[in-house]
């Protein structure tokens, strides 16, 4: 099973491209998606984040606008936060590699927005960076529900930059152009890697 993983600054169209991927066979797993279950209600990251941060419990739910306005730009309060949900996803991505090895999956990609950040490129067979002009970038970030100039910058700089992760990337795909060309770009990495790990 081909592990792939799959990164990219906020607004460069992971989420595209990882559905891109599973169009064309593989299994995705989204490390947002995982901390969007745990923060819902009876997840699993709600009753932990609520004994570091009470006020971010909103109808037995993590309040995630409540809690970027108490971590984001806050070192200490962020690195607590991820001292308690980091091994939580850890435990996600582990069940979910466990039932793709289960069903078959000829391969696996991980969209995890901090991969280079947390130093997880060792993990795979190929990292795919996802990029798209500055310009385009952050008028798909400010688009997004609750975004802000503020929030939008704090969250880049807990970002490498682009340039940099492109330069470490196995791979490359652009989703600063039509979505055709997009989804032409990932089907020829996907193919290249699946022939790469051929014997």
């Amino acid at each position: 099973m081909i592990k792939i993983g799959l990164t990219g600054s906020i607004g460069m169209g992971k989420s595209t491209v990882a559905k891109m991927f599973g169009d064309l066979g593989a299994m995705v797993w989204d490390a947002d998606a995982a901390v969007h279950r745990m923060y819902g209600r009876g997840g699993a990251a709600v009753e932990p984040v609520g004994a570091l941060f009470p006020d971010v419990i909103v109808g037995g739910a993590v309040d995630r606008a409540r809690l970027a306005s108490v971590a984001l730009g806050a070192p200490a309060n962020l690195q607590k936060l991820e001292a308690v949900v980091h091994p939580l996803v850890a435990a996600d991505r582990e069940a979910f590699m466990t039932a793709a090895a289960h069903a078959g999956a000829p391969a696996v990609v991980l969209d995890i927005p901090l991969l280079f950040e947390n130093g997880s490129e060792k993990f795979f067979d190929a990292v795919v960076v996802v990029s798209a002009p500055a310009d385009v970038q952050r008028a798909r970030a400010l688009a997004r529900p609750g975004m802000s100039e503020a929030k939008f910058s704090a969250i880049l700089a807990e970002q490498m930059p682009d340039a940099k992760k492109c330069a470490k990337a196995d791979y490359v795909i652009s989703t600063g152009q039509a979505l055709d060309e997009t989804r032409d770009a990932a089907r020829r990495v996907y193919e290249k890697i699946m022939a790469r790990a051929r014997p």
